[in-house]
């Protein structure tokens, strides 16, 4: 990834936070001389590993998990909040006019050697974690257990799972770094202005990130 200095996040708890609060990743794999793309909800272990081990599920039928375990790795991309940005929210415009639209994100690339799980129990505790997992927000949280056994036996056969102990993390955070105070503030409260939550995640990061007076 094209990280300039500025735009570097390197805190590992910063890192996990944002994969764990945008769980939906992008897997992608070599697969001979093609890339091969998945999506899929992963779990996040940080106790394992020096920077954590991502946990998930694909379908059998999905091809990607047969070119797992050679000696190139994997990359999971998790996106964090983004947003449009225009010039007209910046004050220096109107002094030089040296602004051109451009793009505020938040995003994380994880590394590591990706391996298939078959183990129907492995599959089992994995799908129980990550229902738990998502299902907290519900005000009649569903539970695996909810569900005929032999039903979810057939749904587990039907899935293959995914572990990857990661070797790399790389976050980008880009958030206005590059622009004077003046125009950081301006940025923020713009965002704040608007009515999508995205852009009220984003102008949070901004204002984590204004220079000192």
């Amino acid at each position: 990834m094209y990280l300039p200095e500025q735009f570097q996040e390197s805190r590992l708890s910063v890192l996990h936070d944002l994969i764990r609060s945008h769980p939906f990743g992008a897997l992608v794999v070599l697969a001979g001389t093609e890339l091969l793309g998945a999506h899929l909800p992963f779990l996040l272990c940080s106790e394992r590993g020096d920077k954590g081990t991502l946990c998930g599920h694909v379908a059998r039928a999905n091809p990607v998990w047969k070119h797992f375990g050679g000696s190139v790795e994997a990359l999971a991309i998790f996106q964090g909040p983004h947003a449009y940005i225009s010039p007209s929210w910046y004050p220096s415009k109107e002094t030089d006019g040296r602004a051109v639209p451009t793009w505020n994100y938040a995003v994380v690339h994880a590394y590591g050697a990706p391996r298939a799980i078959e183990d129907p129990n492995w599959l089992h505790e994995h799908v129980t974690q990550l229902s738990a997992a998502h299902e907290a927000v519900q005000i009649h949280p569903w539970n695996v257990s909810d569900a005929p056994h032999e039903y979810i036996g057939g749904m587990i056969s039907g899935i293959v799972g995914v572990e990857i102990q990661l070797s790399r993390l790389e976050g980008k955070w880009k958030a206005s770094q590059n622009r004077h105070r003046a125009d950081q503030l301006s940025v923020a409260a713009a965002l704040e202005s608007q009515s999508s939550e995205r852009s009220r995640a984003m102008a949070q990061l901004v204002r984590q990130r204004i220079k000192d007076p």
